[in-house]
């Protein structure tokens, strides 16, 4: 585990330069974004930034101290098929580096929205390694394999969990982010809990979909953060048709709104809001809301506030943070 950890090191001090960067991704995030519009250059080099500082020296020595004692002394070399989501950019980097640190063979069948960026990241790795080569492949249909991680919705779970049950598997479904306020956040902190909303159109499952906030809440400041800070998506056509259809409906139904230029802020209960949509809630107790977060906790990927993850930290997760809250790692090594 130790070299492999150390060939994604090499990598991750590649992704550091941003000349680099630009020489080795800029014909494939401008391909990417013809491709699929949601994916826009921004927000592309956004997460290859973000997977840089995943692949900074000091998280991977922390990383690879956490698993030192479970890590086998040779590699397992299973093959682990990976059918990813394509919700935002690189959404499959984590399983990728998982897989392949853990000592397995990499299987990846990509999503049609997210299939451009993640091939020229492989091709990179195996370049400083060539044996890497041999460990990765990407498929449009997974076969011959070992083990499976799936993602996707609720529905596609169902299907998931009947073709792949004989199989070691994890399987995801929807999940969603909130953020607890509680009156006492400070400008830059409210700035950065805009950009966990707006980053990649709220459209990942760490985007915060949802807002509690105490009773007499005053959302004006807010709401004028919000606006100046979200105008990377106000230029962007499908984001705005689903903004405008929103904003007729909830007028069409009479439904109160709250108006920050790029979002509508509603109140509702539900977790998972409509792109351009933020949900709002309101508690007299902070305490109920942290039991029933508890309780609902198979829905939700991320929690920030006071106290909680950081404000601005839903869209830069640690290697530690695995999504649905399974350790991706220690999983690979039991199968």
């Amino acid at each position: 585990m130790k070299h492999n950890i150390q060939i994604f090191k090499e990598l991750g001090q590649q992704l550091a330069s941003p000349q680099w960067m630009e020489e080795r991704f800029g014909e494939a995030i401008e391909r990417q974004y013809r491709e699929n519009s949601w994916f826009t250059p921004e927000f592309c080099r956004y997460a290859l930034a973000a997977i840089a500082k995943m692949l900074a020296p000091a998280a991977l020595d922390t990383y690879l101290a956490r698993y030192r004692e479970v890590a086998p002394a040779e590699d397992p070399r299973k093959r682990v098929a990976v059918i990813s989501a394509g919700n935002i950019p690189l959404a499959a980097f984590h399983d990728f580096f998982c897989i392949l640190v853990s000592g397995n063979d990499y299987q990846g069948k990509l999503s049609s929205q997210d299939k451009r960026l993640l091939p020229v990241l492989a091709q990179a790795l195996t370049e400083i390694d060539p044996r890497f080569g041999e460990r990765i492949s990407f498929v449009d249909k997974i076969a011959d394999f070992d083990a499976v991680i799936a993602t996707g919705s609720n529905n596609s779970a169902r299907y998931f969990s009947y073709y792949f049950d004989k199989y070691p598997h994890i399987l995801r479904k929807n999940r969603n982010s909130v953020a607890l306020l509680d009156g006492s956040e400070t400008e830059e902190e409210l700035r950065l809990l805009a950009d966990d909303i707006y980053l990649y159109f709220g459209l990942g499952c760490r985007s915060i979909s949802k807002l509690f906030v105490p009773k007499g809440y005053d959302f004006v400041p807010f709401l004028h953060i919000l606006t100046q800070e979200s105008q990377p998506v106000a230029l962007h056509n499908q984001f705005n048709n689903n903004l405008d259809y929103q904003k007729a409906v909830h007028l069409m139904n009479q439904i109160p709104y709250m108006d920050a230029g790029t979002f509508l802020l509603v109140e509702n209960k539900q977790y998972a809001s409509p792109i351009g949509m933020v949900y709002y809630e309101y508690y007299d107790d902070i305490r109920q809301v942290k039991h029933r977060l508890l309780d609902d906790a198979e829905q939700l990927q991320c929690i920030v506030g006071h106290p909680a993850e950081p404000f601005g930290s839903a869209q830069n997760p640690s290697l530690l943070q695995y999504p649905d809250g399974i350790d991706t790692l220690s999983w690979l090594f039991s199968i």
